[in-house]
């Protein structure tokens, strides 16, 4: 027996839903072994770490599987299920408890609005990244001592200047140097949030990762690993454009102080952006289904 649908649940087959426990943690364990083992090496790394550190979600807890809501394990083994928050006996099989989740997670409501107003605007593919200069435009000391500003801090500084800034989410503004956050068009807040996110950009697109795993275990544990490849290959794009001299960890740079170089990171915001509205809609889709639940 495959899995089969009944109204709104989904019923899995013990086969078929450890099959998907064993696929996810394969993946999981591919896309998380290089930072493990440079962890027990002490080891720091300027573009992959931030997966790790800024996000809070464990590699560990990255590798737990879990259907999401709407579906029922089914089988004997579907019990040890049972010892995970938010589960309970549903039928004849065990599932989520939407209702208990809902309660213990208010933000639910927060992460629909936000996704829902971001969905709906088009997206603004203009800002270069500029927010990664910024974050280090006349500073005393940037973010990632091991690792040199490619134009020095005099040509960072020239670069800031230069171009018009228009910083629109929250939490890349809060990083900015002080001089540099009277240089924003926008003074993004936490409270304007929902209001100034929109779907061009680098961060919002990110964060999908963060309001994944937030909403999980009522999200599939396969899209919550989608949203964190998505916001891998997207700090590749952060950190390439940003003023760092990346060279010595193999990234090339996309020189945004350049035409060539605002064309090549207009192209690859624009794919991001794409790739980031297909995930947004599956978790409105998760939202929904809480809701109908």
């Amino acid at each position: 027996m495959e899995a089969t649908a009944t109204g709104a649940v989904t019923a899995l087959t013990e086969a078929r839903w450890r099959g998907r426990t064993r696929a996810h943690e394969a993946r999981v364990d591919a896309l998380t072994i290089d930072h493990l083992r440079r962890r027990e090496r002490g080891e720091r790394h300027p573009v992959e770490d931030f997966l790790f550190t800024y996000y809070s979600l464990k590699p560990s807890r990255l590798r737990r599987w879990h259907p999401g809501v709407g579906t029922v394990l089914l089988g004997e083994g579907a019990r040890e299920h049972l010892a995970e928050r938010f589960h309970t006996e549903l039928g004849e099989g065990v599932g989520l408890d939407a209702r208990a989740f809902l309660a213990a997670r208010p933000v639910a409501g927060f992460v629909e609005r936000l996704l829902s107003a971001v969905a709906s605007r088009p997206a603004h593919l203009g800002c270069f990244g500029l927010h990664e200069w910024a974050m280090v435009y006349r500073a005393d000391r940037v973010r990632h001592e091991q690792v040199p500003l490619r134009l020095g801090a005099e040509g960072t500084d020239r670069v800031v200047r230069s171009h018009r800034i228009r910083c629109s989410h929250f939490d890349a503004f809060r990083f900015f140097t002080g001089p540099a956050r009277p240089l924003n068009t926008l003074r993004p807040t936490r409270e304007s949030q929902v209001d100034l996110d929109q779907p061009g950009c680098l961060h919002a697109n990110m964060d999908l990762y963060k309001w994944a795993y937030k909403l999980a275990p009522a999200v599939p544990s396969e899209l919550v690993a989608d949203c964190f490849e998505l916001s891998r290959d997207i700090r590749v794009l952060d950190m390439r454009a940003s003023p760092y001299d990346l060279a010595a960890w193999g990234y090339a740079p996309v020189r945004i102080e350049t035409a060539e170089g605002k064309a090549e990171y207009m192209a690859a915001q624009e794919g991001f952006a794409e790739r980031g509205a297909v995930l947004r809609e599956r978790l409105l889709e998760v939202c929904a289904a809480l809701r109908g639940a």
